[in-house]
This record gives structure tokens, sequence and C-alpha cells, in this order.
């Protein structure tokens, strides 16, 4: 039997939670309208947000598409439109608290195919530390966090501190853009999701680099960004470039080039056509690429790692590598 195939990229919608406001305080929260045994659609106040299925919350079916795609385990993170950055941290912590041990009661079914990760109030530090804390206890192996708090980047001295903790207790960070920003020119074509997403990401793995976090934080850190590391890779050059030459406005505090810290964090390969891969692996390397689909959501990739299967310029070692052995090492096994 070879190596595990596994996947960093896949998302968990519990099929209920309790009514929000009453359990966390506030209002305005996310509920789900249950359309039928196999459907539902995440609703934000009176407004449709995305439509969901039974792959979302019902542990066999995962486990069926798995099978179909021939994927042996699933890191299972959060939604990003639960993070609930943006409110009270006593709420974020309530609501973190509900969807993380509904997240467990998912993945308890998967026979030790679906792996847990948990979100943290991400805008109060000590809370996040310690939610972290109880999720490691109670099951979870590693956190899903969005890539900014409002206009704190990951280079926040509260994120830093996060991050420094994350490291200390070996809890593998996965980062997912979210809160993308809108106008009449992204509002349409899904152009959030199709600039904005990757914008965003480049923008935080900047922060982590040109704000200094990776001269401070212990390369204990196992970080990995989602959709391939965004827009960076591809423009990798154009940053160097920009440090050497207008290094008193781009510098900032870190003390080395951009290029010089790109194996200090992973990237999945949600990236859709090989072209694109090959240059991913070309840059971040071939030992920090890892396979992710953003199951089950409709802009993912199914069945889950075709290109990187297909992708005649890599070598049988290679392409274990992005569908299981970085992974492995990324979840500490």
């Amino acid at each position: 039997m070879g190596a595990p195939v596994v996947d960093v990229h896949t998302h968990v919608v519990p099929r209920g939670w309790p009514d929000l406001a009453a359990a966390c305080g506030g209002s305005g929260w996310p509920w789900l309208r249950i359309d039928s045994e196999r459907a539902a659609m995440i609703m934000v106040g009176e407004t449709e947000f995305r439509p969901v299925g039974a792959e979302c919350w019902d542990a066999p079916t995962r486990l069926a598409d798995m099978d179909t795609d021939g994927v042996d385990v699933q890191v299972v993170s959060p939604t990003p439109v639960f993070f609930s950055y943006d409110r009270p941290a006593d709420q974020a912590v309530k609501v973190a608290r509900v969807f993380n041990d509904l997240t467990l009661s998912v993945t308890a079914a998967g026979g030790g195919r679906l792996v847990p990760f948990c979100q943290v109030p991400l805008q109060d530090p000590d809370a996040a530390c310690a939610e972290l804390d109880r999720c490691l206890a109670a099951g979870h192996v590693g956190v899903e966090i969005g890539n900014h708090v409002g206009d704190r980047d990951l280079d926040d001295a509260g994120i830093v501190q996060f991050l420094t903790h994350c490291a200390q207790v070996g809890a593998p960070v996965f980062v997912h853009p979210w809160d993308m920003p809108g106008g009449p020119r992204l509002d349409r074509w899904m152009a959030r999701w199709l600039t904005g997403m990757p914008a965003e990401t480049h923008l935080s793995v900047l922060a982590l680099i040109l704000g200094g976090v990776f001269d401070r934080v212990p390369d204990t850190l196992r970080i990995c960004f989602a959709h391939g590391g965004g827009s960076f890779p591809f423009w990798l050059g154009r940053a160097d470039n920009a440090w050497h030459r207008r290094g008193d406005l781009v510098r900032g505090a870190s003390t080395a080039p951009p290029s010089a810290y790109v194996d200090r964090f992973l990237v999945d390969s949600v990236v859709f056509d090989p072209a694109a891969l090959r240059l991913l692996v070309d840059t971040m390397g071939e030992d920090r690429v890892l396979l992710g689909s953003d199951y089950p959501y409709p802009l993912g990739e199914r069945p889950v790692g075709q290109v990187v299967r297909k992708a005649d310029f890599l070598t049988p070692d290679q392409r274990e590598k992005l569908l299981s052995r970085n992974a492995l090492r990324f979840l500490g096994r």
C-alpha cells in the first residue's frame, strides 16, 4: 500500500447549530435554512450566502467522494463566514466553541480519515490561544485562520503572538482568505473570489515577510496558504526587485529579500492548470506544495488531485510528495 493521499483544504458546515443570537449574544448571525434532507442554504440575515449539500455535514457522503477521487485523508476546516472576527471577542469565543465542537461531531464519524482543524477568536490573541489549546485537547489537530482581522494583517502584534503560540505547541496553521473588498467593480462575475482572494493571500504572505514575522517567529511554525499562495508565487520576482531597488519603502522589517523566505511556508495545489502548478513547484519547491481541493465548494477541484496526477513534468517521487508526504509533514505525522 502506498503513502496516503491527503487533501489539506476542505471545509465543513454542520447541518444545524443553535440560535447564535441566543447562544452568543448580538444579532445578524449566519443561520442555516434547511431546504431538504440533503440541501440547505447558509443565510446571513435574509440574504442567501451559499447553497450547501450533505457533503458539507455528512461523513459517509464525504468518504464516498474521497473514495471516488482516491483521497485517503481530508483536513476538515471551518467555512470562513463563521470566523466572526468583526464581533466582540466574547461573542467570537462562544461561536468558535459552537462550531469547533460541532466539527468534531462530523469528523468523529470519519474513521480517522477526517482530520479536524478549529477556528479561534483571532481578534483577541489570549482568547485565541486558549481556544486553540482547548481544541487540541479535545481532538483537533490544527487551526484555520483568516488572512486578516479588519485592517490588521498577519504581522499585527496580536496575531504574531498567536502564531508564536502555534509554533510552541506544534499546531499547523492553514490560512484562508476571507472578507474580500467589494464594490461595483468587484460585485460581478464572482470577481471578489477570482481576483480578491488571490490578492488577499498575496498581501498576507508579504505581511509575514516584510513585516518581519518570519524573522521573529520560530521556524517550527508550520503554516500553509490556500489557493496556491494566491498571486504571490507569480510575482515573487517583482517583490524581490522592489525590495532591492526601493528598499527605502519596501523592506519593512525584513532582513532579506522575499525569495529568501519561501522555505518558511507552504501552499496548497489549488491552481487548476498544469502550467500554473509547474510555476508553483518551480517557485516554492517540491517540498512546499500540498494537495488541496477546496472541497466541497463549486470553485474547488474535482476530481481532487487531477492536476497533480496528470502533471507530466513531475517525477513519481515529486508527485508522491505533493499528494502525501508534504501534507503528512505539515500535520506532524
